[in-house]
């Protein structure tokens, strides 16, 4: 590692925004803040479209601190690059130094030059034109190639120094975690609810949990699934908090009490009315769930309006119209797709009917449930409720 390497984290779509921008910024710029802190002493700050990370001392864990930012909501792309002073020798000096062995595995190069500081003295095309020139006599074995290189250096001439970097990698995406309010997210062992919460937090939202236990139905290694899949999601969603809610009783009662055709909608409207419980003692605005339409009995359309009429919340489902085959590709793609399918139940699938009402009128769902008393049943498991803070270095515990 070059002692003098940084990190620049291009912005994405927080560039977009207008009078609110710095804020978005300053959000960005803390979550970074933390999500780093633990590779070392770095220093954080914003300029021009553009987040720099400089570490501190030689202790601090570069390797570390770069993969952690490609994972930081509101960031679009990740450089590591040498920041040197604004001359071509001194330029030329530095993409010799830094990317020797680029340059030594390739067999084409350009250089492309980006001039943030219009002050300087030459134009981007003068500058990779000059640089590229010089670097073509230190490397005399590999050709200029402006259309397909195998190597692009690139060179940005910033408000107080040139940085030369090799190709950024691209971040995360979307926008900073905390900017688009609070939400709760319904949580099973599955595929989709990850994958839901990932693309809700995408958007900005903090995320609180909500799983549900069925003991002795349901056991303790499916909380732990659980529990490592809220883990792998704080890479990206930053800590929070798992809201552990026993529901065995209201699953008996429901059993005992109700018709067998009704029995997962009535299980969903309860989950629906103390997820909100929930959501309205963090402050939060709206649910959010895996649901995809059609995917299975509960998730017709009116499936969804029956489960959906106990909740006064929005009910956000990032999934609702996409099919199984690309759900399991973004859950590979955020790390989340092996633990979903570690062969542990969830009480989703306790007391499964053998012939669920796929065309449920709630009319007819509201009666069935009129035999159950629903307000001491979600007093009570409310009253169970289990907070487990979540963070990226802890292995989740109770």
């Amino acid at each position: 590692m070059n002692n003098n390497e940084i990190l620049l984290l291009k912005l994405g779509e927080v560039v977009l925004k207008g009078l609110n921008r710095k804020a978005f910024e300053d959000k960005l710029m803390n979550n970074v803040r933390r999500r780093i802190r633990r590779f070392g002493d770095f220093r954080v700050l914003v300029r021009q479209s553009t987040i720099y990370v400089e570490p501190q001392n030689d202790q601090c864990d570069m390797e570390s601190a770069f993969a952690a930012c490609c994972q930081v909501f509101g960031v679009a792309a990740v450089a590591r690059a040498v920041p040197c002073e604004k001359t071509v020798e001194a330029i030329v000096e530095t993409a010799v130094a830094y990317l020797s062995d680029d340059f030594a595995a390739a067999r084409s190069f350009k250089v492309e030059s980006k001039r943030a500081d219009k002050l300087f003295p030459m134009t981007s095309i003068q500058l990779s034109q000059a640089v590229g020139g010089e670097l073509a006599e230190r490397f005399p074995h590999v050709t200029v190639d402006v259309h397909n290189p195998d190597l692009t250096v690139y060179v940005e001439i910033r408000e107080k120094y040139a940085y030369v970097h090799a190709p950024s990698v691209p971040g995360a995406g979307g926008l900073p975690v905390g900017m688009g309010g609070t939400a709760v997210s319904l949580l099973s062992g599955g595929l989709d609810s990850p994958v839901s919460s990932w693309m809700m937090a995408r958007r900005g939202v903090q995320l609180e949990m909500v799983h549900f236990v069925s003991p002795p139905y349901t056991s303790q290694q499916a909380l732990d699934k659980v529990l490592e899949l809220a883990r792998e999601l704080t890479a990206y969603c930053g800590r929070m908090v798992v809201h552990v809610i026993p529901f065995t009783k209201i699953q008996e009662e429901i059993r005992k009490n109700c018709p067998e055709e009704y029995f997962t909608l009535i299980m969903r409207r309860f989950m629906m009315r103390i997820s909100e419980a929930v959501a309205k003692r963090a402050g939060a605005g709206a649910l959010v769930t895996g649901e995809s339409l059609g995917q299975v009995a509960s998730q017709t359309m009116l499936a969804l309006g029956t489960t959906e009429d106990v909740t006064t919340l929005p009910v956000l489902r990032p999934l609702i119209g996409m099919d199984k085959v690309e759900i399991i590709r973004m859950a590979r793609q955020i790390g989340t797709y092996d633990t979903s399918i570690l062969p542990y139940e969830d009480c989703c699938t306790v007391f499964t009917p053998r012939h669920p009402c796929t065309r449920p009128k709630v009319e007819d769902v509201r009666e069935a449930e009129a035999a159950l008393d629903v307000d001491a049943l979600v007093a009570e498991a409310l009253a169970g409720d289990q907070w487990v803070r979540v963070k990226p270095t802890d292995e989740p515990r109770i």
